[in-house]
């Protein structure tokens, strides 16, 4: 017998207490172990349409739906006595007719209208305008067509009914398969019709099913799916994201999309797809930073776990670790400067150079942006080089007053031999061009949006421009580490080969609609290349972002607090909190805010690593690539973000927009972090943001 468990019974697991879950958990052991055992006192539903549906007892009013036959027993659904015997009483499963694949439909005895939910606003993006709201979006698709989405049979003169207005509530009505592909139809895409699977095929062996149903082989893989229903998430590949992961380009291709759209999924899929399709090729899989580069590392082991001959093919490095390994087996190992030494050298160069009245952060900013950035090595080259995001007029004098302070800090750092990581990947790209075999036959990136000029030379020369060897994922909304540059100048030309993703799979509609208030509806690169997000969807519904000011640390403290314990009341775990603030400095606020809510959290550093039962403390900056069901964004005071101290380093007008820009994009990411529940809060008088965010001054507590 299989032992399976489906993806509503770990949602619905994770709305239980922290007491009423281990409960679960134990029941859910003792059932995989032995189902039969006559102390697992199974009852059949007898109100269920599904004759196959049973409950057991998990605690004295906590029930687990089974659905049981000789050949599968399926972990379905729990809650309380009442509401598990609902659910149980308005579900069925069964093959679909048109796909094959299994599927858990709910059960409708007449057709009737979907109302909304109180707190669905009615400014949904689907919406066009005045007069639109009762728009039919499908009351012209055939119905064979929607079918093969996946739409049940007795649903589909609900979706030929919907609406703009309530599309997103019957969404969460349908299996998800059907309720992803309308979103995507009423977004303009095209989704793919799977293939039908033959009549005598397992429904449960459909690629459908397998994203909703998951074989349990062993208690350990049982003991993972409980403890962290978190991870199919990381996992599943959804319809939308599939065409990209598995289309042939002719050159580098980019996939972008707002936070939780799947731009990780689709780039570990990537990485895995090309590892199949060409065994003997090795693939890199990396990104800017070696936190990130673990956090894919994870992912890519849940994904490929079971085929360690696949694994074995992809690398997952950092770009860094990338370039130090290829450097050291070409040339051998060589001395990096650090940040603070190139930052001497300038200081002590600029001290030499008679005749200017340069500071010393705008020096090392035209050395980190353009002169160590594009490797500029003569004067000539820094007379004609195009000073792209530096608007600061320098006339040929002053330019020749700087040349002559850069000049002076590479002699030095040459003489300590010293090389910075821009020269590392640079002589790497030199050297790549005259190598026929290059390292890696594939190289997909994550968080392409915060690659620096000297990472892009090297992968344009790792990619040569040839076929599927390029593949970026990223979102130029999240761009909170570099100046924005022309990729094309260096070689990567994605026209033609970007797409923008527009499901959000991670994010309620309602924190994603509120978050991307910090943002336009448009983000445009250097090049000219669009992504659009005012089409951006989300396919579920949730309580809408709570905004507080306060006049006190010690008040936001204490509502902080309150709130946590409260929501931690409700049922979510320790592990699913998020908080997060601008910079350490804030740090004492958030780690007294959750130990006024008594429960344990650990203060997470550049390795960011959550640790089951502990409430996750970490910086904005280190937020990429985590997500909770709950986050609480605290500090956000004037003067704290934006942060004074990089405002007023600032030497002209386009490096204070760009501290605007990047500071604006560090909210949004930590905002972004939240799938169910977001808190945001700071002490007047607070951040201008929050009036983008739509807080209302008056409000202040």
């Amino acid at each position: 017998m299989d032992f399976r468990i489906s993806d509503t019974f770990t949602d619905s697991l994770a709305r239980l207490t922290g007491d009423e879950q281990k409960a679960v958990k134990t029941t859910a052991f003792d059932l995989q172990l032995n189902p039969a055992h006559p102390g697992m006192s199974l009852h059949r539903i007898e109100q269920s349409k599904d004759k196959h549906f049973w409950s057991v007892r998990a605690g004295s009013d906590i029930r687990i739906i089974l659905h049981k036959t000789q050949a599968s027993l399926l972990l379905c659904y729990v809650d309380h006595h009442d509401k598990a015997y609902d659910w149980a009483a308005r579900r069925k499963l069964e093959t679909h007719p048109n796909t094959g694949a299994a599927q858990l439909v709910e059960v409708r005895e007449t057709v009737q209208q979907v109302v909304m939910p109180v707190y669905v606003q009615p400014d949904l993006p689907l919406a066009q305008g005045p007069g639109t709201q009762s728009k039919l979006l499908f009351a012209n698709r055939p119905d064979d067509e929607l079918l093969g989405y996946g739409v049940p049979v007795e649903w589909l003169a609900d979706v030929k009914a919907a609406t703009e207005d309530n599309l997103l509530v019957l969404a969460d009505h349908l299996p998800a398969e059907a309720a992803e592909a309308l979103l995507e139809l009423a977004t303009g895409g095209k989704p793919r019709v799977p293939t039908p699977a033959a009549a005598t095929a397992d429904p449960f062996e459909h690629p459908d099913a397998q994203r909703r149903f998951r074989v349990m082989s062993n208690v350990a893989e049982l003991e993972a799916a409980l403890n962290f229903p978190w991870d199919k998430w990381t996992v599943f590949l959804q319809p939308e994201q599939r065409q990209w992961v598995e289309r042939d380009y002719t050159g580098p291709a980019r996939v972008s999309g707002s936070a939780g759209t799947g731009k990780t999924i689709v780039a570990l899929h990537r990485a895995a797809y090309l590892a199949r399709q060409n065994p003997d090729c090795r693939v890199l899989l990396t990104t800017f930073s070696d936190t990130l580069a673990s956090a894919l590392h994870t992912k890519l082991k849940r994904l490929v776990g079971s085929e360690p001959r696949l694994a074995e093919r992809i690398d997952v490095l950092s770009l860094n670790a990338v370039g130090l390994r290829l450097t050291k087996a070409q040339q051998g190992p060589i001395k990096l400067a650090s940040r603070a030494a190139v930052r001497e050298a300038i200081g002590d160069a600029s001290k030499a150079v008679d005749g200017h009245k340069f500071s010393l952060h705008f020096l090392v900013t035209e050395w980190e942006q353009i002169v160590d950035a594009w490797q500029l090595a003569s004067w000539e080259d820094y007379r004609d080089v195009s000073r792209l995001g530096r608007k600061t007029r320098l006339p040929e004098p002053q330019r020749a007053l700087l040349w002559a302070i850069f000049e002076q800090t590479r002699a030095t750092l040459a003489a300590q031999k010293l090389v910075t990581h821009a020269g590392m990947f640079t002589r790497l790209a030199t050297k790549l061009k005259d190598n026929k075999h290059p390292p890696f036959d594939f190289v997909v990136v994550d968080e392409a949006q915060d690659l620096s000029v000297a990472h892009l030379r090297f992968l344009a020369a790792l990619g040569a421009n040839r076929p599927d060897a390029l593949f970026f994922a990223g979102d130029l909304g999240q761009r909170i580490f570099q100046q924005p540059f022309s990729w094309k100048s260096l070689g990567v030309d994605i026209r033609g080969r970007s797409r923008t993703l527009r499901i959000n799979y991670r994010t309620s509609h309602q924190i994603r609609q509120q978050s991307d208030r910090l943002l336009g509806d448009q983000a445009v690169d250097v090049d000219g290349n669009t992504e659009n997000r005012s089409d951006t969807v989300s396919v579920f519904n949730g309580p809408p972002p709570v905004i507080r000011v306060f006049k006190s640390e010690a008040a936001e403290i204490e509502a902080v607090g309150a709130w946590l314990a409260a929501q931690s009341s409700a049922g979510i775990l320790p592990h699913e909190f998020g908080v997060f603030v601008r910079s350490d400095a804030q740090l004492h606020r958030a780690q007294a805010a959750v130990a006024a809510s008594e429960l344990p959290f650990k203060v997470l550093d550049e390795h960011a690593e959550t640790t089951n039962g502990e409430v996750s403390i970490i910086t904005m900056h280190l937020a990429k690539g985590l997500e909770f069901r709950a986050v609480v964004v605290m500090a956000c005071d004037d003067e704290v973000i934006p942060l004074q101290e990089r405002i007023e380093t600032v030497g002209d007008d386009a490096d204070l927009q760009e501290v605007y820009d990047t500071e604006r994009h560090l909210l949004y990411v930590a905002c972004t972090r939240a799938r169910d529940q977001l808190l945001v809060t700071g002490v007047a008088p607070a951040s201008e943001f929050l009036d983008d965010f739509g807080f209302v001054r008056e409000s202040m507590e």
